[in-house]
């Protein structure tokens, strides 16, 4: 009988336990407090293998020394991850880029770096697969490193150049390398030249990363070279039909995704961190008048050159013609051999 009633007491209890009560002994969390514990509990981790490119990177100028031989059996990324972290501490030259280079690469950014047309012509025919080459700001690479560039990497589809005014100088001689021209500049007709002597020049390029390019170069070299579009804008409806690639964006860094897992601190070592140089500062980089005056004798000589050549070409024909109508015994040779000819084709 005790027993019942001490049940039935209980159920009346919990039947006026108020369960909504005004004192909550576990208020809401704020809302932004929860998302940011939400955030720090989705983000994974970084992983081993970013952890010990870290530790290398931050010791990266005590292997550069031996490093093509430590290299050898790196993986593909991580080679380019190495590569991403020598170009941020400014320590990517030729003897750093050559020894990293792997034949399985699709992009390549040296931008502001030290290599120069010989490390950018051993990368080439190492990496005949690149399909998105960043060289702006280079200011060691001249025409002679884009043309081997070009050369050999025939997937080459997008190319950043420009960046400073020594690059941007390069950038415009440069621009008749892109385009279709003769290899056999000698012969009197057309009909004459094969399909491989006119299709030269940078077959593949479709897309041209220059900001800084000057009105002129610019209208001249998309008239005559329409194919490759200079500068796209992002659009969603894509340009001509065709979807701007990631490469070909402005204002993006080619290896960013290579460094996304890796901690920042990895290049700002040892207090550098890079800083945006006042206008007063980094004026000394402008070239000087005499200078340019050099760099544009020297790009209009190179542009004549064919010309010059044609023209003594023709002279000399010219006056082998004039020799022959003139002179009697020229006119006796040229006789007799155009008689013998004639007597060989009739045996």
């Amino acid at each position: 009988m005790e027993k019942r009633k001490a049940v039935a007491s209980l159920a009346n209890s919990l039947n006026n336990l108020d369960l909504n009560s005004r004192s909550n002994p576990n208020p809401q969390i704020p809302q932004t407090q929860s998302s940011r514990r939400q955030l720090e509990r989705t983000k994974s981790p970084p992983s081993l293998q970013s952890l010990c490119l870290g530790v290398v990177g931050k010791h990266l100028e005590d292997i550069i020394p031996d490093l093509s031989e430590i290299a050898i059996n790196f993986p593909p990324d991580v080679k380019m991850a190495l590569v991403a972290i020598a170009r941020r501490r400014k320590l990517l030259d030729d003897d750093v880029i050559v020894s990293l280079a792997d034949h399985t690469w699709k992009i390549l950014d040296l931008s502001a770096s030290d290599v120069s047309d010989f490390g950018l012509a051993k990368v080439a025919e190492i990496c005949t697969s690149l399909g998105a080459v960043d060289i702006s700001r280079c200011d060691k690479i001249t025409t002679s490193g884009v043309s081997e560039l070009v050369q050999h990497c025939l997937s080459l589809e997008t190319l950043r150049c420009g960046g400073s005014p020594r690059s941007d100088h390069t950038a415009r001689r440069c621009l008749d390398i892109f385009k279709p021209k003769l290899n056999d500049v000698e012969g009197d007709s057309w009909e004459e030249l094969n399909t491989e002597e006119i299709a030269n020049g940078a077959q593949s390029l479709r897309w041209l990363v220059w900001p800084k390019i000057d009105k002129n170069s610019l209208e001249g070299f998309s008239s005559e070279c329409p194919r490759i579009i200079v500068n796209p804008n992002p659009s969603p409806f894509g340009f001509r039909g065709t979807q701007v690639p990631r490469e070909a964006l402005p204002d993006i860094q080619l290896d960013d995704s290579i460094v996304k897992d890796l901690d920042p601190k990895t290049w700002a070592v040892r207090g550098f961190t890079l800083k945006a140089m006042p206008p007063s500062l980094s004026s000394h980089t402008e070239l000087s008048v005499a200078e340019k005056f050099r760099l544009a004798f020297e790009e209009r000589d190179n542009r004549l050159a064919p010309k010059r050549a044609k023209n003594a070409r023709q002279h000399q024909r010219r006056a082998e013609r004039e020799w022959v109508m003139t002179d009697t015994t020229a006119k006796a040779v040229a006789l007799a051999s155009r008689a013998s000819r004639s007597l060989h084709s009739w045996n």
